[in-house]
């Protein structure tokens, strides 16, 4: 397993990872119209922004295949996902592992909005939650998500 900064090259790459384990997880948590949310908000154009600001960092695997990508905004853990395929072989845990690391350098607390599917790894890795939040989706559907936080 390797974790690297995101170059331009991997804007597919990230993208990919992203929408596909939006597009095929989270309609098992949340209704049609928060997913939209979800992949309206990490299009391309933010993703793009993000990897020219070097926050954007790409994991792949032994055979170098990119099966996931984290976002590290100040001391914000966000865009943390793993392929659907590649989820439960501790890719995951790797990512927070590695983004936890390098914010602590930094900062005391390391800050994360979960949404429901990530929610049960933060609280495995000692954050608690701060705040609910919630916004009205399409079709009168709601996005849920927890504000949380984890001390060094």
């Amino acid at each position: 397993m390797k974790i690297q900064r995101a170059e331009t090259a991997d804007l597919q790459a990230v993208h990919n990872i992203t929408t596909k384990t939006i597009s095929e997880v989270y309609p098992h948590y949340y209704p049609s119209g928060a997913v939209k949310i979800f992949l309206d908000y990490h299009n391309e154009e933010f993703i793009a922004k993000d990897i020219a600001d070097g926050r954007v960092f790409l994991c792949c695997d032994s055979d170098g295949n990119a099966v996931g990508t984290v976002t590290l905004c100040d001391n914000e853990i966000q865009r943390l996902y793993v392929l659907p395929e590649y989820q439960g072989r501790g890719f995951g845990g790797a990512l927070l592992e590695f983004a936890e690391q390098k914010l602590f350098k930094t900062f005391d607390e390391v800050i994360v909005e979960a949404s429901l599917p990530a929610k049960g790894l933060y609280k495995k890795r000692g954050y608690s939650e701060t705040e609910y939040l919630y916004m009205r989706a399409e079709n009168g559907d709601f996005l849920c998500w927890d504000k949380m936080i984890k001390h060094r």
